[in-house]
């Protein structure tokens, strides 16, 4: 049977064009990919992320898991990093030729590829009871506790080296108040009630924890013997709260009483993002000086031995003097975005005042 392939075009404003693409048979009926067409697009397939950081090929919370969900499917591709739009939703996406798939479009990158019939490893667990709540769980409780330490239970250096360690202090210090504020009207907190939201946080977490780990026992994966999404997923966030999450973090203090959580994550680190097998992405330099985060397993690392060139002294004064100059600048759009009001809030300021960090 040969399939035509009709391409519609959907302009984006930060990305390259939103093309998705749909195959129609030649007697007019829709049809599936074939296997050597799914197989020609998954050889091209790139997924864009943040940047590597803490032994972690990206430190993205929201790009881990579409990493890993394409390890688990054994799909060659390619792992390329965006720091352009630190606050971008648009990211982590996948591309390949004219097809992307982008974070913030039909529930995300993951369930984008199962839609469009890219690679679906849920299809056999979808209908199953334990699977929804299990899913809900997971999407709801920890991705709540995992936003609130990141941005408003710890100092939020994770949070800066993740989205802002590639921008000027100043842009990145506003965009970081702002991304706090908009997390703190998501989880509803307010003045009045942050001690009970952040009990009921973790509360859930705690509940949730609790609930995974009886559920994966000492198996390999969370249903039957096969990856899922899930796994996708919950690895993915026990894998960032022990690695990327200061030692202070009540969130890792609460994973780490879950012994077979921790050697579930451990167990897939090792095949997952340490082995150089086929499917493997480009290697990734993890930062050595955060990489381990103490507790009870030993979180390998690659360290970056990248050497470093000696710089001249007219690159040093050249240098000194572009970040003054860059410095004035920042400093009188920052100004100015005061004046008019653009990021003024009663409640942003009481988070610069409260949470002051001493970023370099």
């Amino acid at each position: 049977m040969v399939f035509l392939a009709v391409i519609s075009h959907h302009e984006s404003h930060m990305f390259p064009l939103n093309d998705t693409i749909h195959l129609q048979s030649s007697n007019g009926r829709n049809g599936n990919f074939t296997k050597e067409l799914r197989m020609a697009e998954h050889e091209q397939l790139t997924l864009v992320a943040r940047n590597p950081s803490f032994g972690l090929p990206t430190a993205c919370p929201n790009c881990l898991p579409a990493y890993i969900y394409l390890k688990f499917a054994r799909i060659p591709f390619q792992l390329d990093f965006n720091s352009i739009f630190p606050d971008s939703d648009q990211i982590p996406y996948v591309e390949s030729g004219t097809y992307v798939a982008y974070n913030n479009e039909k529930g995300g990158v993951i369930e984008s590829l199962k839609k469009d019939g890219i690679v679906d490893l849920d299809s056999d667990f979808i209908s199953m009871p334990e699977w929804t709540s299990t899913k809900a769980m997971v999407s709801t409780w920890l991705t709540d506790a995992l936003t609130y330490e990141l941005w408003i239970g710890t100092d939020g250096t994770s949070a800066w080296k993740i989205y802002y360690s590639d921008v000027s202090w100043p842009i990145g210090k506003i965009l970081f108040l702002k991304k706090k504020y908009t997390e703190k009207l998501h989880l509803g907190i307010a003045k009045n009630n942050a001690e009970q939201i952040e009990g009921e946080i973790y509360k859930r977490a705690k509940l949730a924890y609790g609930a995974l780990s009886a559920m994966i026992g000492g198996q390999k994966f969370l249903f039957e013997d096969r990856p899922s999404s899930l796994d996708a997923n919950v690895l993915a966030h026990v894998l960032f709260t022990l690695q990327a999450l200061p030692e202070t973090s009540v969130l890792r203090g609460i994973l780490l009483e879950h012994d077979n959580l921790v050697n579930y994550a451990e167990n897939h680190k090792t095949e997952l993002l340490e082995s150089g097998s086929s499917s493997s992405v480009r290697q990734f330099n993890a930062d050595s000086s955060s990489a381990t985060r103490g507790g009870p397993s030993n979180w390998r690392s690659k360290p970056n031995n990248k050497p470093k060139r000696e710089k001249t002294e007219e690159e040093k004064k050249f240098k000194r003097r572009a970040k003054y100059f860059l410095g004035a600048q920042l400093v009188a759009v920052v100004l100015f975005l005061s004046y008019i009001g653009g990021y003024a809030s009663g409640d942003m300021e009481d988070d610069e005042d409260d949470d002051d960090l001493d970023y370099e």
